[in-house]
């Protein structure tokens, strides 16, 4: 039970962080780089991701503790931010899913954050590691997986650009998109259910 638990949250995760979205704005982003600084660039920007995602794992109940915050409404909101991502994923914007990006060399916005480490994925790892303290090592193990997927793909990005086309990419970004907005209203319901679960107790 516990080996599908950490899986099913490593998938989660891996749908959330978005790698195959993200091939084509990396790509972009990184074009004015040096060709000799772009997998650098690359890996300093994952690595930050990871810290912040990392940080919000083990960090996220005493944030959640100190503003006072319930678990369901960090559920309900990160259900939503979900949602939001998942629907531009399906519908993107010209512009992309997180907007007009600044030129030259990235550095932490936007590439680690908010592209690899956006609030779903920040609102998920809290969420996890509030509900479940127990299991912070399975649920660092499921962040590890994904985020090792997610690099894989992201150090991949030209190959798979060629390989695939626009096209193909956007399809599967569609789908993905999908996933989770199917994931994100689970996610809103099991909050509510916990809410009205609480407040009827």
């Amino acid at each position: 039970m516990q080996d599908s638990s950490l899986l099913a949250a490593a998938i989660l995760l891996f749908l959330i962080l978005d790698p195959l979205g993200n091939v084509p704005v990396f790509l972009s982003l990184l074009k004015p780089v040096p060709e000799h600084r772009r997998r650098r660039v690359l890996a300093r920007e994952l690595v930050i991701a990871l810290g912040v995602l990392f940080l919000f794992l083990f960090c996220g109940r005493y944030i959640l503790e100190f503003i006072s915050l319930r678990q369901e409404s960090v559920s309900i909101a990160g259900g939503i931010i979900l949602f939001l991502i998942g629907l531009k994923m399906i519908f993107p914007a010209p512009e992309g899913i997180f907007g007009d990006t600044p030129e030259g060399e990235p550095f932490i916005v936007p590439m680690a954050v908010p592209l690899v480490a956006g609030p779903s994925g920040m609102a998920a790892v809290m969420l996890m590691g509030s509900k479940e303290p127990d299991r912070l090592l399975d649920w660092s193990l499921a962040l590890l997986i994904a985020w090792a997927a997610t690099a894989a793909i992201l150090f991949s990005a030209t190959k798979l650009y060629r390989l695939l086309g626009p096209r193909a990419l956007t399809a599967l970004e569609r789908l993905m998109g999908m996933v989770l907005v199917a994931i994100s209203v689970q996610m809103t319901l099991d909050g509510i259910a916990a809410y009205l679960g609480r407040a009827g107790g």
